[in-house]
C-alpha cells in the first residue's frame, strides 16, 4: 500500500511538471499592453506648468495635451484582439474633467457648425472591449478638428486596415498626432474654431509599429519590423487612398520635433525610421 501511494504521488508530480512545461510552450494570450511602451514622443509630464506638453494617461491610451491649442499633440495606444469586443459605439462626447483647473475644456458643442468633424485620434472602433473603453475614446482630449473627407474616408480606411492587422494575429503600437495651423473643412478654410479656443491643425499623422502577437514587445522590434508612417493634409479634397500619403518616421520627427519610438534601440530606430513602407494597404 505504501509503495502504491508513492508510485501514485510520483506519477502525479510528473504529470504536473509535464503540464507546466507544456504551458510554457504555449503562445502568450492576447494582452493589453502599455500604450507608451515604445516611448514618450515629446517627453510629456504631468505638471500643469508644462501646459503645451501635458501628459494624460488613461487606461485605454496616453496623450500629450496642448492647453492653448485645445487639442492633443499626440495620442499613443496599443491595439490587439484583447482590446476588441462587442461594445457598440457610444457617441457620448465627453468633457475631460481631469484637465487642470482653469484650463479651457472643449465640449461637443465646441465643434458645432464649424465644418470640421470631431476627429478621434484613438478610434472608437479600436476600443470595443467594453462600454467604458469605448466611452474613453469620446473624451474631448482625444479629439481634433478634422476635415470630414479626411476623417470619414482616408483616415477611416487606415483605421480599418489597422484592425485587420490585429484580427490576423498582430499587435500594433500606434501614435497619432497633428501639427501646424489651418485646415479646410466642409465650410472652407479655418485656423481656429470655438471662438479661437481650438486650433485647426494643418497636418495629421500616424505611426504604426506592427508585431506578431507575443511578449517583450520592444525587444522584438528589429530592422525588419514593419512600420507604417502616414502624414495627410487636413483638407476635404485629399486622395481617398491612405497609401498615397506614406512617409518616413524621420520625416514626421523633423516636422514635429518629437523623438518617436525612443524606447527602441538606436540602431534599430535608424533602420525603421528612415524607411517608407511599401506593404499592402488592405
Amino acid at each position: 500500500m505504501k509503495h502504491t501511494f508513492f508510485r501514485w504521488l510520483s506519477m502525479s508530480l510528473l504529470s504536473i511538471f509535464a503540464l507546466s512545461c507544456s504551458d510554457d510552450s504555449v503562445a502568450p494570450a492576447e494582452v493589453r499592453d502599455n500604450p507608451l511602451a515604445m516611448g514618450n514622443p515629446s517627453g510629456a509630464v504631468t505638471d500643469p506648468a508644462s501646459y503645451t506638453n501635458y501628459l494624460l494617461e488613461k487606461p485605454q491610451y496616453a496623450l500629450s495635451y496642448h492647453r492653448d491649442r485645445g487639442t492633443p499633440n499626440w495620442v499613443s495606444w496599443h491595439l490587439s484582439k484583447a482590446w476588441l469586443g462587442e461594445a457598440s459605439r457610444q457617441d457620448n462626447f465627453l468633457v475631460d474633467n481631469t484637465l487642470p483647473t482653469g484650463w479651457f475644456r472643449a465640449t461637443s458643442a465646441s465643434y458645432t457648425g464649424s465644418g470640421f468633424d470631431r476627429g478621434h485620434n484613438c478610434p472608437s472602433a479600436d476600443r470595443t472591449g467594453s462600454v467604458a473603453d469605448n466611452s474613453a475614446t469620446f473624451l474631448m482630449t482625444n479629439i481634433i478638428p478634422q476635415a470630414p473627407t479626411n476623417n470619414q474616408r482616408t483616415w477611416a480606411d487606415l483605421e480599418n486596415y489597422c484592425r485587420t492587422l490585429a484580427d490576423s494575429g498582430n499587435e500594433l503600437y500606434i501614435i497619432c498626432g497633428s501639427y501646424g495651423r489651418g485646415g479646410t473643412g466642409s465650410d472652407g478654410a479655418a485656423n481656429t474654431i470655438a471662438e479661437g479656443k481650438i486650433t485647426v491643425p494643418n497636418r495629421i499623422w500616424k505611426v504604426i509599429v506592427v508585431l506578431p502577437a507575443g511578449g517583450n514587445d520592444v525587444s522584438r522590434v528589429t530592422a525588419d519590423t514593419r512600420v507604417i508612417a502616414v502624414n495627410t493634409p487636413n483638407t476635404n479634397n485629399l486622395n481617398s487612398e491612405w497609401g498615397a500619403y506614406r512617409t518616413s518616421v524621420d520625416a514626421i520627427e523633423k516636422a514635429t520635433g518629437y523623438d518617436l519610438l525612443s524606447a527602441v534601440s538606436t540602431s534599430v530606430q535608424s533602420a525603421i525610421e528612415a524607411r517608407v513602407d511599401d506593404g499592402p494597404v488592405n
